[in-house]
């Protein structure tokens, strides 16, 4: 007979489950997404509302969602954990330097960074450390060679890297970020410029961006060794927009979600397989409130 494996045991496929938080207008609803990519009605907000923050995991099967523009410029540097099962916590008191229009991602298999943003008087590229634990870290100082901006996007590749990419000023660098939570020098942009778009890791070590600025549904992967791809157009029946959120979900698949379509927010979802296709929309759930600039993460 076959053993039977707990969803969170060491040989299960971790990231089963997602959430999508907080978002603008202003607000700190949550939406859980289940290990089959359908997105949850809004749950009542825990924390300060806000929009432009960022989202990561740490601690191999829960996840932060941190910092965002909650009314006083240029924004907050406040935390709030997500647990296993997708609750999530009270505000953390603020650690780094406030900011929004930032970027997450999951490096080392157990823990996170903050990156870039928009601050007082300009954009940035100081990062912040998660630990295994939750806790973050003071500002790290930006790194010799990497372009400071704001409205990056953000995925993990190669199972225990990441990657920063695209931004303000408009652009398609990236910036590798190693095991260790390092951030290297730009890397020559490829694939259209843009910022306001959503990044996620797929098939266990492949990741993807998607959506942007200019209104469009183009996508880049990010290969298991962190080379970003030339655009793979728009699918059919996927609405181009920006300010959008994106996580993974199911272990090896992705999610695109929410967003600006040049007229209003939105609560379509688009999901990406384990091959890193994009599929055409997913009508918004009813009690699931459009909104753009929600911030994302994995757990469980």
């Amino acid at each position: 007979m076959f053993p039977i494996i707990p969803a969170n045991s060491a040989t299960a496929k971790k990231n089963q489950e997602g959430i999508f938080a907080f978002g603008e207008p202003s607000t700190d609803i949550t939406n859980l997404i289940s290990d089959t990519g359908v997105v949850a009605a809004d749950v009542s907000g825990v924390g300060t509302a806000r929009y432009k923050g960022a989202g990561c995991e740490f601690g191999e099967d829960e996840g932060i969602i941190g910092f965002g523009y909650a009314g006083v410029a240029p924004g907050t540097a406040i935390t709030n954990l997500v647990s296993n099962t997708g609750v999530v916590a009270s505000d953390t008191a603020g650690v780094g330097t406030g900011r929004r229009n930032l970027a997450g991602l999951n490096f080392g298999g157990d823990k996170g960074i903050f990156g870039f943003g928009e601050v007082t008087g300009g954009h940035t590229a100081i990062t912040n450390l998660v630990s295994n634990a939750g806790v973050v870290a003071d500002d790290t100082a930006a790194v010799a060679g990497v372009t400071a901006r704001y409205a990056v996007s953000a995925c993990e590749y190669g199972d225990d890297k990441g990657i920063f990419a695209y931004g303000v000023p408009t652009t398609a660098v990236s910036n590798l970020v190693s095991n260790a939570g390092v951030v290297v020098s730009d890397v020559a942009g490829v694939g259209t410029a843009r910022y306001s778009l959503g990044g996620c890791r797929y098939g266990d070590d492949k990741g993807i961006f998607g959506f942007g600025s200019g209104l469009t549904a183009v996508t880049n992967k990010v290969s298991n060794v962190g080379v970003v791809a030339e655009d793979t157009a728009a699918v059919a029946g996927a609405t181009a927009r920006a300010e959008l959120g994106a996580t993974q979900y199911g272990g090896d698949k992705g999610i695109f979600g929410f967003g600006w379509t040049g007229a209003a927010g939105t609560a379509i979802t688009n999901l990406v397989s384990n091959a890193g296709v994009i599929a055409s929309d997913t009508a918004g759930v009813a009690g699931v409130t459009a909104r753009t600039n929600p911030a994302g993460c994995s757990f469980n």
